[in-house]
């Protein structure tokens, strides 16, 4: 199984096909085995490949996950680049991960060609703590337990709680996921949602917001689906996707 070292910890990923290097990142709590059938899509056409990052999935584990979380996995992802012999990528990043790949390409705008961002916003708030991460994750659903041992193994429930209070610690501290950079992306952008994602409060509004402040972009929104919209309506997705992709060439 393929690992690369990063500050002295091994990051497993997994790749499929050959050409362009394509990443796909993963959401909070999720991981690279969630996205084994858009591995298998995006490699008819591309070197499709999606990481673990530290902490989940097959990598090694950290003692406690950082409140500059999604910042760390901007540079793992960028290591990532490095180590695969490629000087630009294209991210596609889901939820926290489109948060990722955003910010990948604010810290280290050489190394990223494009990106896919789907079903995300600018700010995390306290409302969506709550909502969407304490709330939800008190339930632990048959459905949500089952997913969560496929992507991280037996010690799941560690993962799901250090990522719980690292968001705590995070909307303490402002919610400023982006560092409100956004201006500084000049690569070409796709942002997409659902307008029916019960995740993401006002996520039309935030969307519109988001792509007017980002030169090269473009916003798809959806009258169907939910959270997120790459697993909830795949098909309009791809279709998108590749409309865009096309649009590089």
């Amino acid at each position: 199984m393929p690992y690369f070292k990063y500050n002295s910890k091994q990051i497993f990923y997994r790749e499929e096909g050959k050409g362009e290097l394509l990443i796909l990142l993963p959401g909070n709590t999720a991981s690279s085995a969630a996205y084994e059938n858009e591995l298998k899509y995006f490699s008819q056409k591309y070197y499709a490949v999606s990481l673990d990052y530290l902490g989940t999935g097959l990598s090694d584990r950290l003692k406690k996950w950082p409140c500059n979380w999604w910042e760390e996995c901007a540079k793992q992802v960028k290591n990532l680049i490095e180590h695969l012999n490629y000087e630009k990528a294209i991210l596609l990043g889901t939820s926290g991960g489109a948060v990722i790949s955003l910010l990948t390409t604010i810290l280290y705008p050489d190394v990223v060609k494009a990106v896919i961002g789907d079903s995300f916003v600018e700010k995390f708030t306290h409302e969506m703590l709550e909502h969407n991460v304490i709330e939800q994750r008190k339930q632990k659903s048959e459905i949500m337990v089952q997913f969560w041992q496929h992507l991280h193994g037996s010690d799941w429930e560690e993962v799901i709680k250090a990522d719980t209070e690292m968001l705590k610690q995070f909307t303490d501290q402002g919610g400023e996921w982006l560092l409100n950079r956004v201006e500084e992306i000049h690569c070409p952008v796709l942002l997409t949602a659902s307008k029916k994602d019960n995740m993401l409060p006002n996520v039309v509004q935030h969307m519109c917001s988001l792509a007017k402040k980002i030169k090269k972009s473009k916003l798809f929104i959806n009258d169907k689906g939910g959270h997120p919209l790459i697993w909830t309506q795949p098909d309009d997705f791809k279709i998108i996707c590749e409309y865009f992709l096309k649009t590089l060439a």
